[in-house]
C-alpha cells in the first residue's frame, strides 16, 4: 500500500460474527428510521477544473439548528494532491455489519473520479475534524488490476469494500470493472470473474438475499471527462445496460439493455441514438425484489423486478422492466437543443420504501412520489429550487399554446438559487431532504458556467411524510461561494451515522 500520510491506528474490522447488536448501523431499515438526527453532513468539496489551484476537501456543515454555528461549513480537509474531482463516497463499513460487534463504521471512503485515487477519512477520532488515514495509489490500482475512475463505494457484510471503476487509464469503457479492497483499504483484485466486466460503468447495488448485484452505464471516460457532446452519444461511447451479477460470485448473468427507454426524445437528427446514464436502488426491505434505474438522459424513472424464473429484467417478459414515470422533454427557445430534458441526476428511496425522490437538474425541479404500490408512483411534491428555466434566464419553456413560460425559484436568506438541483440526502426519519446543485466539473462548466465564479450551495427542503410535499427551509443556506480559497462545487452528501444510499441491509 502506497501512502504518504501518517497512518493512526486502524479500527478494528473483522469478520468474525459477534453480538447482533452491536455492529454499525442499524438492524432494520424501519430501525434506521428512529435513529437520532443529523447534526453534522460530510460533503465533497471540488476545485478540480474550476480553474483553481487548489486541492479538492471534504467539508464537514453543521446542520444542527441548535448550534450556533448551524448552516456553514465547520470543518475542511483538503487532499494532498490537486486535480482529484472529489465525486462520491461511502463507508468502510455500514448496516450490512450490524451483526458483526467488531466491526465499525469509522472511515469514508472518497473515490477521485480524475486522479483515481481512494481516499480513507478518519471521522471517528473527531467527527467535526475528520482527519486523512491513508489512500490508495492509482499507479497501484493500474498495475494490479487495470482498472481506473473509481466513481462508487460500498461496503460489504464481510468487512471488504467494492469500489466501480469506469475505464482503464486511459479512459476506455471496455477496462471497466469492480475493484475490490480489504478492510485496510489494501488491493486484493478485481470482483467480478474474468470476461465478465461490464459494458459500461457507473452505479451499482446489491441485494444479497436474492444473490444479486445489479450495475448501471454512464459512458467511456474519456467521452464524459470532456463534457457532454452528442457527437459522442452517436459514436457509441454512452452505455443503456444492466448487467445482472451473481453476488457474491462476480458471474454475469444477464446484460439488459433498456432499448428505447433510453432514447432522448428530441427532434434532431441525433433522435435515435441517445442513451442513459443510469443510476439504481433496490427497496431498502432486503427481502423485497424490486428497485427502480433512473436514466438521465431519456429522464424515465424505470422499475424493475425478480422474474418467477428467477431472471431480471427479460427481454420477453415486458411486465418486467416498466418505465413508471417519465420527465417529458420541454420545448425551449434559446438553448442549445429545441427541446430540453429534465435530466435525472440523482435519486433515492426513504427508509420505510414509501417514498421515491429525485431531481431535475436542467429543469429545476425535485420531485417527490408515493411508491407504496411500486407499480405506480403518485407524484406527492414538487418544489423549483434552480434549472435553466427559472425566472431571469435567456431560456424560456415553450407552452403548447406558443406562449413562454418561466418557473418562479425563491431566494433563501438573500441568495439567489444557481445551478440545478443534483445530489441528494434524506434524513433518516425522511423529514428533511438536502440538496447540492454540482455535477461534475466538466458538465458545471458546460450547463451552468455561473458556478465556476459563484460556486454552489447547499439547501434543506422540509419534508410532509403523512400527505406528501415540500417546502423550503428558509434557514439553511450553505454557500460555497464564500469559501475561503474561492467559490468551489459541492457534490456528495454522507452524515456520520450512514443514510438511505450508502447503507444496503443483508
Amino acid at each position: 500500500m502506497v501512502t504518504n500520510t501518517e497512518v493512526v491506528a486502524p479500527a478494528s474490522n473483522g469478520v468474525d460474527g459477534g453480538c447482533c447488536k452491536s455492529g454499525p448501523g442499524y438492524a432494520t431499515p424501519l430501525a434506521a428510521m428512529s435513529g437520532p438526527s443529523e447534526k453534522l453532513i460530510y460533503v465533497t468539496a471540488v476545485y478540480s477544473g474550476t480553474g483553481r489551484e487548489k486541492p479538492d476537501y471534504l467539508a464537514t456543515v453543521d446542520v444542527d439548528p441548535n448550534s450556533p454555528t448551524y448552516s456553514t461549513v465547520i470543518h475542511r480537509l483538503p487532499m494532498p494532491f490537486l486535480g482529484d474531482e472529489l465525486h462520491h463516497s461511502g463507508w468502510n463499513s455500514c448496516s450490512s455489519c450490524h451483526g458483526d460487534a467488531s466491526a465499525d463504521r469509522r472511515y469514508l471512503v472518497l473515490p477521485s473520479l480524475i486522479s483515481g485515487r481512494i481516499y480513507a477519512i478518519d471521522t471517528k477520532a473527531d467527527p467535526r475534524a475528520p482527519s486523512l488515514y491513508k489512500y490508495v495509489d492509482p499507479k497501484e490500482i493500474a498495475e494490479k488490476t487495470g482498472l481506473a475512475y473509481p466513481h462508487t463505494a460500498h461496503c460489504l457484510a464481510s468487512g471488504e469494500i467494492l469500489v466501480s471503476c469506469l475505464g482503464d487509464e486511459e479512459g476506455n469503457a471496455k477496462g471497466n470493472g469492480f475493484l475490490l479492497l480489504d478492510s485496510d483499504f489494501n488491493i486484493k483484485n478485481r470482483w467480478e470473474k474474468e470476461g465478465h466486466s461490464p459494458l459500461f460503468g457507473y452505479d451499482f447495488w446489491y441485494q444479497p438475499r436474492h444473490k444479486t448485484m445489479i450495475s448501471t452505464s454512464w459512458g467511456a471516460p474519456k467521452a464524459f471527462t470532456k463534457g457532454f457532446d452528442l457527437q459522442h452519444v452517436a459514436d457509441g461511447l454512452y452505455g443503456s445496460h444492466l448487467h445482472v451479477y451473481s453476488w457474491p460470485g462476480g458471474e454475469m448473468k444477464q446484460l439488459i439493455d433498456l432499448g428505447e427507454t433510453g432514447m432522448l426524445p428530441l427532434e434532431t437528427n441525433i433522435n435515435n441514438l441517445c442513451r442513459l446514464w443510469l443510476q439504481i436502488r433496490f427497496l431498502h426491505d432486503p427481502s423485497k425484489d424490486t428497485g427502480y434505474v433512473g436514466g438521465a438522459l431519456s429522464s424515465n424513472m424505470i422499475r424493475f423486478f425478480k422474474n418467477s424464473d428467477e431472471t431480471w429484467g427479460h427481454e420477453a417478459s415486458l411486465l418486467s422492466f416498466l418505465v413508471v414515470i417519465q420527465v417529458k422533454p420541454l420545448k425551449v427557445e434559446n438553448w442549445i437543443l429545441p427541446e430540453m430534458p429534465g435530466l435525472i441526476t440523482d435519486f433515492l428511496i426513504s427508509l420505510d420504501d414509501r417514498f421515491l425522490y429525485f431531481v431535475n437538474w436542467l429543469h429545476g425541479d425535485i420531485r417527490q412520489y408515493n411508491i407504496e404500490d411500486p407499480k405506480n408512483p403518485v407524484l406527492t411534491g414538487q418544489i423549483w429550487v434552480g434549472g435553466l428555466l427559472q425566472k431571469g434566464s435567456p431560456v424560456k419553456a415553450v407552452g403548447e399554446d406558443g406562449n413562454t413560460f418561466q418557473y418562479d425559484v425563491p431566494q433563501i436568506k438573500g441568495k439567489s438559487l444557481r445551478g440545478g438541483p443534483q445530489m441528494i440526502q434524506l434524513s433518516l426519519d425522511g423529514k428533511r431532504l438536502y440538496a447540492t446543485n454540482s455535477l461534475f466539473s466538466a458538465w458545471d462548466h458546460q450547463f451552468y458556467p455561473e458556478l465556476m465564479d459563484k460556486g454552489s450551495h447547499i439547501i434543506q427542503l422540509d419534508v410532509d411524510t403523512e400527505k406528501g410535499g415540500l417546502s423550503i427551509n428558509p434557514d439553511l443556506f450553505v454557500d460555497f461561494g464564500d469559501e475561503p480559497d474561492g467559490p468551489a462545487l459541492a457534490h456528495e452528501m454522507r452524515y456520520p451515522g450512514g443514510d438511505c444510499t450508502s447503507d444496503i441491509w443483508i
